[in-house]
């Protein structure tokens, strides 16, 4: 049995635009109707104009219509999956724990830490073939973003929405999120890595003992220590997201952000994996993508409509059909369509 599906579904959003002209086309002939009904009385308008009829006139506009729905049905691509496949991929889990604490908004790293994470983070989806991704994002407390996937498309999708207000409570709590990430696999049969990215400041929970037990489930824990040795301060912003300052400690002296490298290693090497530390010319996860890749990939199979055939040319053709027919038909009958009476011969005046 095959699966029906639209490759361009927003198209199909344009298809509202028919009831609303429609009721135009409406509007226009009650208003022609009335200013004709001015000059004189029906009889009189319909011997003046006696090869005009109502019906030419809604008959073209129906075939308009009709037209105009299956040329946007067209663009939309209809399309038949003809077959379900079970495909054989091979190809290693990556949860990447995302560090959105306030801090990750200072400047070192340009055009800051979050948004240049961020920005590595879907190059490095975009270099993924069969692995799956998942994404955690944390600060005092760790959120799942996105469930493992291979949905390339929605893993970038949600990255782009993360922000510091994602997570209220503030804080950098990496042993919760390398406890959440360790859940978010679904099984232990593939080949795991958890790869963290912060700034490893603030440090709350036992991080190093969480990293350890991951490692003992086989599962390799990674951390790219995002900022630079010197520091930065931490911007504030506005509710209309416009920089008014810098975060101040409570002798208002401005707070100075800096990466916590130390802690970022004991966590990678008790995680068995590696650390690197980002800097403005690359944020280093390349790297460990790479590392990660000498990892055994796992088979694993999964069932999709793989093979789906495209249907719009059915419908441009139809669309083509009624708007050849519509040029066909006058809104005046022609001269040698006189004999002929397809349509009433009496003004629209009379309908």
């Amino acid at each position: 049995m095959g699966v029906f599906r639209f490759e361009h579904p927003d198209i199909l959003y344009a298809l509202l635009v028919i009831p609303l002209l429609a009721v135009i086309f409406w509007m226009m002939l009650r208003w022609k109707k009335r200013a004709l009904e001015k000059y004189g009385e029906r009889s009189v308008i319909g011997r003046l104009l006696p090869d005009v009829s109502k019906n030419r006139i809604v008959t073209k506009f129906v075939l308009l219509m009709l037209a105009l729905v299956f040329l946007i049905l067209g663009l939309s691509n209809p399309q038949v999956g003809s077959k379900l496949v079970e495909a054989e991929r091979k190809g290693i889990d990556v949860v990447v724990a995302l560090d959105v604490s306030n801090s990750m908004l200072a400047e070192d790293i340009k055009p800051n830490r979050l948004e240049r994470a961020k920005q590595a983070i879907s190059k490095l989806v975009d270099k993924m073939g069969n692995d799956r991704i998942g994404i955690v994002i944390f600060a005092g407390k760790a959120y799942t973003q996105l469930p493992i996937t291979t949905d390339y498309s929605a893993a970038k999708l949600f990255l782009t929405t993360v922000s510091t207000k994602d997570v209220p409570t503030q804080g950098t709590a990496i042993g919760d999120a390398i406890d959440l990430a360790v859940k978010a696999f679904d099984d232990d049969t593939h080949s795991r890595a958890i790869i963290i990215i912060t700034d490893g400041e603030n440090h709350e929970d036992d991080a190093i003992k969480a990293a350890e037990n991951a490692a003992a489930k086989g599962i390799r824990v990674y951390t790219i220590g995002m900022g630079l040795a010197e520091g930065a301060p931490i911007p504030v912003y506005d509710k209309y997201n416009r920089k008014v300052g810098y975060k101040k400690d409570r002798q208002g002296n401005t707070v100075i952000t800096r990466l916590n490298e130390s802690v970022l290693q004991q966590i990678a090497a008790a995680g068995k994996g590696i650390y690197v530390r980002a800097n403005n010319t690359t944020t280093g996860l390349k790297k460990i993508y790479d590392n990660i890749n000498k990892l055994e990939k796992t088979k694993f199979e999964s069932k999709m409509f793989s093979d789906y055939e495209s249907r719009f040319q059915y419908f441009i053709a139809l669309s083509l059909v009624f708007l050849l027919i519509e040029l066909l038909v006058f809104e005046k009958r022609p001269k040698w369509s006189k004999k002929v009476d397809l349509f009433n011969k009496k003004s629209w005046m009379y309908k």
